[in-house]
């Protein structure tokens, strides 16, 4: 029997509640509603969620197969098809699209932003959008300008919906979503119509772009990046890892990398133009430029400090590279490997000289992928040292650099051969 209590809830109130079936497995979270316009017949038909399950993919639910909806969690019952969600052409998400979207009051008080939208069910037991919560933007009459940024709730029909085409922020959608990791939030972009997603990508802070960037597809990236200002183009890449801006820059044409290369601060357009000068399927070519590199007199306690530090991948934190100074890459001659297992075993105080892994040899910068992916197999390591000629660390290699070379190119996009499993789902 299909719940009828509360018969309306605000979508903000569901985002990131979990999902269960009947038996109170949990199936996933909820990330967005899905509705239908009905043009001028009436409020828009709610038909499904979007609910993210374990994977990261995100797969449609259809309200017929909603039994029970409150404020701390969703119930489903029948069969979900776990294919990964894709937007039809009539269908709007709430989050992604309808959230900061302009509407003119047609009471003549001036315009507003939507932040929030109630969905009623209907005796019909079908769900229907019913109210907007909105913030007043600027008014038509000076009388009403002292109301700039009051919110209020009205009915759907109170609104007039300005142009699909027209801009929109995306303020509410990315608050609503700073808790999803930059690969989840990538995920959350690439179900965006072109026009949404950039909207999106432009309010992000730049360090977050960075982040989120470096989960797309390269063709996404470049899509993206230059979209923005040339100048915020450049801010963007100086946040993401060497490694990743020399790819994304290596899929541009020259004169539009180069720009950008002059427009980022010297120290770090010349790490990345260093990686640029490497062919693709050598171990220069995979490298970061920046891993932890410490001196041998340096000690376990300032290693672990280094380690600890919240931009460091697990890869990367799991190995100090031991070297002469200068420390900065190609640094002075190159000692040796410290893994952070032999930290944890020794006092604070013991010098990283007495620690160094003699037995692991560093990789030419020139070694060929397949060199780099079987030593690291052998061996069962998270990274490796990359030195050059001169015997200078130059960078060091990790496991998720070769399997994202590996991997096919659309990787992040494919969803392979999904089951079919007890959720539910749209046909076809």
């Amino acid at each position: 029997m299909v719940s009828t209590t509360p018969t309306r809830v605000f979508v903000a109130r569901l985002l990131g509640l979990d999902v269960f079936d009947p038996l109170g497995d949990r199936l996933g979270r909820l990330r967005d509603v899905v509705v239908l316009s009905r043009g001028t017949q009436g409020a828009p038909h709610v038909v499904g969620i979007v609910v993210e399950v374990p994977g990261k993919k995100r797969v449609f639910v259809p309200m017929t197969r909603i039994t029970s909806i409150d404020q701390t969690q969703v119930i489903c019952t029948g069969l979900v098809n776990l294919r990964r969600f894709e937007q039809r052409g009539a269908e709007t998400l709430v989050v992604a699209e309808m959230f900061d979207r302009r509407v003119t009051l047609r009471d003549g008080s001036g315009d507003a932003t939507i932040e929030d939208i109630a969905m009623d069910q209907h005796r019909s037991r079908d769900w229907f959008v019913s109210k907007l919560f909105v913030r007043r933007g600027h008014s038509l009459s000076p009388l009403s300008r002292l109301r700039r940024n009051e919110t209020l709730i009205i009915d759907w029909a109170d609104a007039q919906q300005g142009p699909r085409t027209e801009p929109q922020a995306a303020t509410q959608f990315v608050a609503n979503h700073e808790d999803l990791k930059p690969a989840d939030f990538a995920e959350a972009l690439q179900e965006m119509s072109d026009k949404r997603r950039f909207e999106v990508a432009s309010e992000l802070q730049d360090e977050r772009l960075a982040d989120v960037l470096q989960e797309l597809p390269e063709d996404d990236q470049v899509e993206i990046l230059s979209a923005l200002d040339v100048q915020r183009a450049a801010d963007v890449l100086e946040e993401m890892d060497p490694d990743d801006a020399a790819d994304l820059l290596g899929e541009l044409p020259s004169a539009q990398a180069e720009e950008l290369l002059q427009l980022m601060e010297p120290e770090g357009a010349e790490d990345v133009r260093r990686l640029l000068e490497y062919d693709e399927d050598t171990a220069g070519g995979l490298m970061t430029p920046v891993p932890v590199i410490l001196p041998p007199e340096a000690t376990v306690a300032e290693a672990l400090a280094h380690v600890r530090r919240e931009e460091l991948s697990p890869a990367l934190a799991s190995s100090i590279f031991i070297a002469r100074p200068p420390l900065e890459t190609p640094t002075g001659r190159f000692l040796g490997v410290v893994h952070i297992q032999q930290l944890l075993r020794f006092p604070p105080f013991e010098a990283l000289g007495n620690l160094v892994d003699k037995n692991l040899e560093p990789l030419s910068d020139q070694a060929h992928i397949s060199e780099v992916a079987r030593t690291l197999a052998t061996y069962n390591l998270n990274s490796l040292p990359v030195v050059n000629d001169a015997g200078r660390l130059v960078g060091a290699v990790t496991v998720d650099d070769v399997l994202d070379h590996l991997l096919p190119d659309d990787w992040r996009a494919h969803d392979g051969e999904a089951p079919i499993r007890k959720l539910g789902g749209r046909i076809g």
